[in-house]
């Protein structure tokens, strides 16, 4: 079959990776990919969020299965505007309806689902511009560091962690009176803080089962330390010393199947994939956000280790066959660091060559900020390149990734020196 995926990411061209793999797919097609999607199927060069644009291109070249990769388009409703198009019932869509994007793209909407569903998180409460000064009250009540999330989508920077009470004050006005993130801050959660150790979990469900996938850890600040501020993900690591037994089959008790009940039993459409950020606060998992999607540098650290045509795996979900999957996945670890543009994520240049970008035995190269230009691959995001490294232990796999990391050419790159540390 032609499959699409939607997407220009490091995610997407993880996914086209897999994808191409499958013996399912025939044509792959990338809406509107990169430099590294370029080598495994046809770019075109369109706004995923169009959706009758989309629509057109799913007619024109025969496509029977789209694979929605980012947040927004799902969001937006894509999912929605596909099934309500009659031309179209015969092509398959993966990813939630617009109400289960809301998962995501509502930290409200989110929190809430959590409490009607028993899930373990932080206390929390929003306030808009109308009710600031009782968020200000609210900021007196609880002790640091005070957490504000941005409600709606913020490109992975709408959460600030702040020690002192007057800057978390002086940063909800900016959030909501002076619009620090635009649109997605006209309301703003404030949570009470959850001191414990970050890990990302996947699954996808139809809705009624789930099938796991291979749990992973990702960096988000900037500098070595954890230290400076947020950005997309520098690294991952996959799989998590500290996610043992004992703490995933919590995770699915408490978090995966209550989240799976939630969805059926609200009667919310959703066929994709689920990642939970979690917090492990001394054995326990806390869920601190939904995403509706894969996580990214995530992907490149979990898709690689499913031994399981993912083609398949989609397909059966959409069928509602998910209990009849029985997944495998390689023990070697994998470890991913993130190149980036220097200056990300405040200002950074597009537009440098970068060469030497070959995988090899050992290390795969996904794509992100990158495209073609004449043949040459050019710079052309804040993250921009991935290096993702295997091997029996951590300390190999991350040794091939550094590895790789110091070999591409390119005068403008940055990465973290420390991912993984922690855990070795």
């Amino acid at each position: 079959m032609n499959i699409l995926i939607i997407g220009s990411g490091g995610r997407e061209h993880t996914l086209s990776w897999k994808i191409k793999q499958s013996r399912h797919c025939n044509q792959l097609f990338i809406l509107p990919g990169n430099a590294g999607t370029a080598k495994l199927g046809e770019n075109v060069n369109l706004n995923p969020n169009n959706f009758e644009q989309v629509k057109d291109l799913v007619i024109e070249k025969d496509i029977e299965l789209i694979i929605v990769g980012p947040e927004e388009p799902l969001v937006n409703g894509i999912v929605d505007f596909f099934e309500s198009q009659n031309e179209l019932k015969n092509v398959k869509i993966f990813g939630p309806s617009k109400k289960g994007a809301q998962l995501e793209g509502s930290k409200d909407f989110s929190k809430d689902f959590m409490f009607r569903n028993k899930i373990p998180c932080a206390n929390s409460k929003t306030f808009n511009s109308k009710n600031i000064e009782e968020g200000f009250s609210f900021l007196e009540k609880i002790s640091p560091p005070y957490v504000l999330k941005a409600d709606g989508l913020a490109a992975g920077k709408g959460v600030l962690i702040l020690d002192n009470i007057d800057e978390a004050k002086r940063e909800l006005r900016e959030m909501l009176i002076n619009k620090k993130f635009g649109d997605a801050s006209r309301s703003v959660l404030i949570e009470e803080f959850l001191d414990g150790i970050e890990v990302s979990v996947f699954f996808i469900t139809d809705g009624k089962d789930y099938i796991m996938l291979p749990e992973a850890k990702d960096y988000k600040r900037i500098g070595d330390g954890d230290k400076g501020p947020n950005t997309g993900g520098m690294g991952a690591v996959s799989p998590v010393s500290f996610a043992d037994d004992d703490f995933m089959k919590k995770v699915k008790n408490k978090v995966v199947e209550r989240t799976v009940h939630g969805i059926n039993s609200e009667k919310i459409n959703y066929k994709g994939f689920v990642f939970a950020g979690l917090m492990n606060v001394n054995g326990e998992p806390f869920v601190i956000e939904y995403n509706v999607r894969m996580g990214d540098p995530e992907t490149q650290v979990v898709i690689p280790r499913l031994k399981n045509d993912l083609a398949e795996i989609i397909l059966m979900c959409l069928e509602g066959d998910l209990d009849k999957v029985s997944t495998k996945f390689k023990r070697e670890y994998a470890t991913t660091v993130i190149l980036a543009s220097n200056g990300y994520p405040e200002k950074y240049t597009k537009g440098k060559k970068i060469s030497k970008v070959y995988d090899d035995e050992d290390t795969l190269i996904f794509h992100a900020g990158t495209k073609l230009v004449s043949g040459d691959i050019i710079s052309n995001g804040g993250r921009v390149l991935a290096c993702t490294g295997f091997g029996s232990r951590l300390s190999e796999a991350l040794e091939n990734s550094y590895k790789k990391a110091d070999e591409i050419l390119w005068d403008d790159k940055y990465f973290r020196k420390d991912i993984g540390k922690d855990l070795l």
